[in-house]
């Protein structure tokens, strides 16, 4: 174990040194102290991979689910308990390919948490294949001819399923992605934040010089209430990279359209009542 934040101590790891996960890791702890939460007030939730590995590195709730379905098990805690602050930490392959469906009809749905994924355009974990996001024509481990598919622009598509907060943060400038983890927690509602990580060991093309010679931020005349707008920056990829909050609106969530979890208590606070299971599995037979 290694350094500690507000209780939030950091466990030792498995990635490779230089990774751009360590250091989205090194924010989410300064994100979570400076919003004064407490571990127990957290549950941070992964599915496979590299940066699906967050959960066991942070001393907080945690959960490590299956390859791509890291989003159920996220969803379901944060209806059940509404007053966790529940976050999703998992990367590219992971968030938009094996768990692409439930990216999709978890931004529809609207339950209230924050999804920031490791974005390394590439397989880090399975020995550097081409990943949602990976470049058409870029070479790899696997696709040893350049990739075949043209990349996913993950900000899009949340855009144009109707998501109320939707970023881009570079791991390499901790302060603007602390600033924009914290908006993201803050959001209520589903927050997408796409985080663009170096992966030092597979991906020799979008390394930190790669990054560092395109990224610059949102200009302060940007409004982010403006859906037009988002998708015309969000669209801009190739020499020039925007980072920043590029759309931001509160929206009704799935709680607000059901009345057993808006008005009712919590659900984890409602005692078990064995008999009535009973009696509704026996219905059914």
């Amino acid at each position: 174990m290694s350094e500690t934040v507000n209780g939030f101590p950091t466990y030792e790891t498995a990635w490779c040194p230089g990774c751009g996960d360590f250091a989205i890791l090194a924010a989410l702890k300064e994100t979570l102290d400076g919003l004064g939460l407490a571990p127990h007030d957290v549950l941070v939730v992964g599915g496979i991979g590299q940066a699906a590995k967050t959960p066991q590195y942070i001393g907080a709730n945690a959960f490590c689910g299956l390859h791509g379905r890291s989003l159920p098990p996220a969803v379901a805690a944060k209806l059940v308990n509404p007053k966790l602050t529940v976050i999703v930490d998992t990367g590219d392959g992971d968030s938009y390919g094996e768990g692409g469906n439930h990216f999709l009809h978890n931004i529809r749905r609207n339950v209230d948490i924050t999804h920031f994924v490791h974005d390394n355009q590439i397989y880090g974990l399975t020995k550097g294949q081409a990943s949602p996001t990976t470049a058409e024509g870029q070479v790899t481990a696997v696709q040893t001819h350049g990739s075949a598919n043209q990349p996913m622009n993950p900000l899009l598509v949340a855009l144009s399923l109707g998501c109320g907060f939707v970023a881009r943060a570079y791991c390499a400038d901790r302060p603007m992605l602390t600033r924009i983890m914290t908006a993201a927690i803050r959001h209520r509602g589903y927050a997408l934040v796409d985080i663009l990580q170096p992966c030092v060991s597979f991906n020799k093309v979008n390394t930190f010089p790669w990054y560092g010679q395109r990224v610059y931020p949102l200009e302060e005349t940007h409004d982010a209430t403006d859906r037009e707008a988002a998708y015309r920056r969000a669209s801009e990829w190739g020499d020039r990279i925007p980072l920043g909050i590029f759309y931001d609106v509160a929206k009704p969530t799935y709680p607000d359209h059901l009345a057993l979890l808006r008005d009712g208590p919590p659900l984890v606070d409602v005692p078990p009542d064995p008999d009535a299971l009973r009696a509704r599995m026996e219905s059914f037979l």
